[in-house]
């Protein structure tokens, strides 16, 4: 395998020469052509934009989709794109968009006011028929309306603050009619989802690698952008690269240009090697140990209580990761709309672990292992292979909670049996999550059941689910995405995170960046307000 990938990266790794001219160019000056060489250590899934959130498909799906609007990712002001203007009404019940002219998908296909409304009808609503589910960035969603072959207009059955927003996300990157036909397995195959981005889908070697190919004829990228027209690059070649020596390797003897999850343990060696570390803040939801209270040995409030006493965070953070990971001090980063300082419900105390153990009815057997009813309090929980140094991360978690008598079994990820295990709450009680939005919205996106349903409702996702719901957090999470006030959206934001750590739903382990290393030859990279590379206004320099 690691000989296929070397060929791989070898015969990559040629860019096209410029002319004499073009070459004596000042370095600071664009220049167009060349290829770029991404390694990812993940296979792409689905890329069907309402669930293509993971890092490893948004950095595809952001070169080839755009969205209407564009959120600024150092103001986090909403700009125009697709859309040059928008306007909505009092209690945001209803957003009118006026698109831009010119716009074709990369099969020339004209975008239009009814291909955005189809667009947002599927996101909204959900296809039965395609199997295509809801998008969790739009709520409250009913209808759309078609105005004139330039402006769509949205209604909602309850206010909706965060649509504005909700498209200027991956999650909202507008297809063509063709892609959006497609039933949403159909959309595994990277070839078939055609927008109208810079580049295109030339060809992909499932597994292995993702050609993609720049438009000549584009010229609609966002307002402020640096530069307008085709993009400098002429192809972008993704190569799925498991193995972090390889990636590092390959960047370090320039066979690669780029490289995502650059471990800590790497940054260093990348620094010294004169290439680029890039560590870009999510804005969301920190990288957490979420329960699954359906399950007897999380039900009780006590025992998750101990858990969270037991976890010794700031060890976790010294011992694995950079100073690129900030400690968690709230369920949300600290550069996130509804943070708030909760680092007071989140300190290290052992003793106040075993005391709650025992209040709870757990008591230490001979193995050293606490037991309830003839129940030993052990748990599993699966790595999540897109988040940094999870499975170490958890193991260390592990070795905490065995100096209390828990057990934490960690298992591997490995594909369908951890996501059907993942969604049975007896088969994994505890599991990590994270998620990257700019928005408030991210907490409805995380916890509510008819989105990613991280604690495991009745109702939601899975149907192993007893009993567990809880109908105080939902109604939370519903009134903020309807609350058309932003202080009091914030607000409200901040009640429901205290009241997850009052649940001790969840452990807040770090602030979770995207980590990526760069070679220094490559310029203007640049990043959506949640991490995921953009490689329009990037350029190598010769």
């Amino acid at each position: 395998m690691k000989n296929l990938i070397k060929k791989l990266l070898i015969a990559s790794s040629v860019v096209s020469v410029l002319s004499v001219g073009m070459s004596a160019l000042r370095a600071e000056e664009p220049v167009e052509g060349g290829t770029l060489i991404y390694l990812d250590k993940q296979v792409h899934t689905n890329l069907y934009s309402p669930l293509a959130g993971t890092y490893t498909n948004g950095g595809i799906l952001n070169q080839i989709t755009d969205r209407l609007t564009y959120q600024n990712p150092q103001t986090l002001e909403i700009e125009p794109w697709l859309a040059t203007s928008w306007s909505f009404n009092e209690d945001k019940t209803v957003y009118e968009f006026k698109l831009r002219q010119g716009v074709t998908f990369s099969d020339g296909t004209p975008l239009d006011a009814a291909i955005v409304a189809k667009n947002f009808d599927a996101y909204g609503l959900g296809n039965k028929d395609l199997h295509q589910p809801v998008s969790e960035v739009v709520n409250n969603y009913d209808h759309s309306e078609v105005v004139d072959p330039l402006t769509v207009r949205f209604y909602f059955k309850r206010p909706s603050p965060g649509f504005l927003q909700a498209t200027s996300t991956i999650n909202s990157g507008i297809v063509s009619p063709k892609t959006l036909a497609l039933s949403f397995d159909a959309m595994g195959n990277a070839t078939k989802i055609i927008g109208t981005g810079p580049f295109y889908v030339e060809s992909e070697t499932l597994g292995k690698e993702i050609i993609l190919k720049v438009r000549k004829d584009y010229n609609w990228a966002p307002e402020k952008s640096p530069h307008q027209g085709r993009a400098y690059l002429d192809e972008l070649k993704y190569l799925t690269v498991p193995e972090d020596s390889v990636r590092i390797g390959a960047l370090i003897a320039g066979q690669a240009n780029f490289i995502r999850q650059l471990q800590a343990y790497d940054e260093e060696r990348v620094k010294k090697s004169g290439n680029i570390v890039y560590s870009v803040g999510t804005r969301g939801i920190n990288n957490s140990i979420m329960f699954r209270p359906d399950n007897e040995l999380v039900a009780d409030l006590k025992v998750r209580q101990a858990l969270r006493f037991a976890t010794n965070r700031p060890e976790i953070l010294k011992t694995l990761y950079s100073s690129n990971y900030p400690l968690a001090t709230s369920i949300m980063a600290h550069n996130a709309f509804g943070y708030s300082d909760q680092s007071a419900k989140l300190q290290f105390d052992q003793a106040k672990a075993q005391a709650l153990l025992d209040e709870a009815g757990f008591k230490t057997g001979s193995d050293g292992i606490r037991e309830r009813n003839g129940k030993k309090l052990v748990l599993t929980a699966y790595e999540a292979v897109q988040q940094p140094q999870s499975k170490a991360m958890l193991q260390l978690i592990a070795q905490q909670w065995k100096r209390v008598g828990v057990i934490l079994n960690v298992k591997a990820y490995d594909g369908t049996n951890a996501v059907i295990d993942n969604l049975d709450p007896q088969k994994t009680p505890a599991m990590p999550h994270m998620v990257g939005r700019a928005d408030p919205d991210v907490l409805k996106s995380l916890f509510y059941p008819k989105n990613r349903d991280a604690l495991l409702q009745k109702g939601g996702l899975s149907d192993k689910v007893v009993s567990f719901v809880d109908n105080n957090l939902n109604k939370q999470l519903e009134d903020i995405s309807a609350e058309t006030d932003p202080v009091k959206r914030n607000e409200d934001v901040i009640a429901a995170t205290d009241y997850i750590l009052d649940q001790a739903y969840a452990i807040p382990i770090f602030e979770e960046p995207q980590v990526y290393g760069g070679s220094a030859k490559v310029k203007g990279v640049g990043f959506e307000s949640v991490g995921r590379p953009s490689f329009y206004n990037s350029w190598i320099e010769k």
